[in-house]
């Protein structure tokens, strides 16, 4: 597991414009989900949520979001905040900088499609994979983006990894103003159904909120 926490340690250090973590003296994590919105799962994040009186924020694949639109309203309607996290799902370090942009647009242009008048938070971008080139960087945050990664991942995705190898890499990297990845994926959903639960828990016992980006 020691890899996943590299990964962020060392990206803050080459790309120290991109928020990692938040501030925060108070106890509070910031939850993340990547590559929905998907009926398989989604819907049972978003009652999961509500119960614990918790907010998040959605990195949504644009695909799915033409897909789904229902679901995706649902994450806008019960207060949660939304952001790109391109159409096609497109690994930047493989894709060229004109390609990236266009695909990156045409998510922002499904996510207005099916927004509520008022949310702006589209506006967010985190990078699928977490892999960007810098140019690629520097062109999204002209166009208003701002690029959030994360100070801890679960690792809910990874196959090699266990339910407990990912509860545990949460509840022990994790301090306030910590933005916190998991997937509300087909791949990640039954790795998530049995952390997410626990990892709530977990933390709102010990006092912490759970906020949006």
């Amino acid at each position: 597991m020691a890899y996943l926490k590299k990964i962020s340690t060392i990206g803050k250090l080459l790309y120290p414009s991109l928020l990692w973590k938040l501030p925060s003296n108070q106890k509070i994590l910031y939850l993340t989900f990547d590559d929905g919105p998907n009926p398989e799962i989604t819907p049972w994040v978003l009652r999961l949520l509500k119960e614990f009186h918790a907010k998040a924020t959605f990195f949504c694949v644009g695909e799915n979001v033409s897909k789904y639109p229902d679901i995706f309203q649902q994450i806008l309607i019960e207060g949660h905040h939304i952001g790109n996290h391109t159409y096609n799902h497109l690994k930047g370090w493989k894709t060229s900088e004109k390609t990236y942009l266009e695909n990156v647009h045409l998510a922002e242009v499904a996510i207005s499609k099916y927004s509520k008048p008022t949310a702006e938070s589209y506006k967010l971008f985190r990078p699928p994979y977490g892999k960007i080139l810098p140019r690629q960087i520097t062109k999204l945050q002209k166009l208003g983006y701002k690029i959030v990664m994360w100070d801890v991942i679960s690792g809910d995705f990874d196959g090699q990894l266990s339910a407990e190898d990912c509860y545990q890499n949460v509840i022990k990297n994790c301090s306030s103003g910590s933005i916190v990845v998991f997937h509300d994926s087909i791949k990640a959903a039954n790795k998530l159904k049995e952390v997410l639960p626990e990892v709530l828990k977990y933390f709102q016992e010990k006092g912490f909120e759970f906020r949006a980006v």
